[in-house]
């Protein structure tokens, strides 16, 4: 009886030491695993941004830099199920600004200056005594989240005189912010619209619309991948000190991509190009709506949302789509404008809104066209835009 017993007690000894061996062996493999992918994971290069070469800011020159590490362009919607993070240091040779440089150079954000469906913008005053607008992101934007992310990747490999440069962004102490150029005289939007402001003289949009129409040309031709804007408005238009438009807001925009699949419809009312409304496909043909009505916005200083569109379309009746446009000029220009360049523009704005999308001129079209006319005369005015070279001159003589 004693044996028998014996005997079942090695065996329940055999067993436990089977299984502490079993149990020692799954945590080796184990914390094996874990070592490999860890240093996996730490292998130079392996996360880091893309490099690319960088234009100087304010640069002309066609872009030759490559796209945005696919793998973080493809998924911002599963990065965004998650906390908002963008790695340390710098996004695509974008600098990272620390959230104290920040607090400090907007006196504790108590400098706003605008607010957007992004957040408030503040104007901060940078150590080196230059001006900026940081603009932060509100906490309860989740649509926001998504334009920031997108700004960082795509803004900081944009550089040309005619859009806004991203200069840095701020990732921490759960905030999100992007640092711009400040462009002192503000938005065309509140030029346009607001009657504590003067009037733009007639010289002055002219001059606006062909600053536009090469930032544009420059997403569409000169970026590499193209960029469409997707977001054209006249508020998001900025003028810096020397009354020069640059374009602004990249939260909306995306690189372009052959054969996309259909998507749901994001812009402005009033901007949308009634294609895209119905394909669900943006092409560099919606932006070229949108300019279109932006030019319409100069010329007659009437806001989209309130009834522009229809009060264009009373006046092609008059003017066939070519001449006769004077009778929408902006009254407060009081008949000071050149009449042959009104109804050029005008005609050029009519060709951008043709409701089939085939029909309207590119942007290198009507960089051209805007070219010639700002280049004719009238009585009180020379204007003359130079644009032999990818790093065009710009020579705007006035005399009172």
């Amino acid at each position: 009886m004693k044996g028998v017993i014996w005997g079942h007690n090695v065996w329940i000894w055999i067993g436990v030491g089977v299984g502490v061996l079993a149990g020692v062996c799954a945590a080796f493999c184990i914390c094996r695993i874990r070592k490999c992918s860890k240093s996996k994971s730490s292998e130079p290069g392996r996360n880091s941004s893309c490099s690319a070469p960088l234009h100087d800011h304010g640069s002309d020159s066609t872009s030759t830099i490559g796209s945005p590490r696919t793998s973080e362009w493809n998924n911002l919607s599963s990065r965004l199920a998650k906390p908002l993070r963008i790695s340390s240091g710098s996004a695509l040779g974008v600098p990272q600004i620390s959230y104290k440089i920040l607090r400090s150079a907007t006196s504790n954000f108590t400098t706003v200056i605008g607010q957007g469906s992004f957040g408030p913008v503040y104007k901060a005053l940078m150590g080196t005594g230059e001006m900026a607008a940081v603009k932060v992101l509100a906490c309860d934007s989740r649509q926001g989240s998504k334009e920031f992310i997108t700004e960082v990747l795509l803004s900081g490999r944009l550089h040309h005189r005619n859009i806004v440069n991203l200069v840095g962004y701020c990732a921490e102490r759960g905030q999100h912010m992007l640092v711009y150029v400040y462009m002192s005289n503000g938005s065309l939007a509140s030029h346009l619209y607001n009657e504590k402001v003067g009037p733009l003289s007639w010289c002055r949009r002219v001059s606006i619309a062909l600053d536009v129409a090469r930032g544009l040309e420059y997403l569409h031709h000169g970026a590499v991948p193209p960029v469409l804007h997707r977001d054209v408005k006249s508020s998001n238009i900025l003028l810096d000190q020397s009354m020069r438009a640059r374009v602004a807001d990249f939260g909306l925009s995306k690189e372009e991509i052959i054969n996309p699949g259909a998507s749901s419809v994001r812009g402005t009312f009033g901007y949308l190009d009634p294609h895209y409304i119905s394909t669900r496909n943006f092409t560099k043909k919606s932006d070229v709506y949108g300019f279109g009505v932006l030019l319409f916005e100069l010329i007659t200083s009437r806001n989209p949302l309130q009834g522009l569109m229809e009060y264009v379309e009373l006046a092609v009746i008059n003017t066939d789509g070519k001449v006769g446009w004077e009778e929408i000029a902006d009254s407060r220009l009081d008949g000071d404008f050149d009449a042959q360049q009104l109804n050029d523009m005008a005609a050029l704005a009519y060709k951008c809104i043709n409701p089939k999308s085939k029909g309207r001129p590119s942007m290198s079209d009507l960089v051209q066209e805007l070219t010639q006319i700002a280049r004719k005369q009238d009585g009180s005015a020379l204007m003359e835009t130079w644009v032999s070279t990818p790093n065009a001159v710009y020579i705007d003589m006035s005399r009172s």
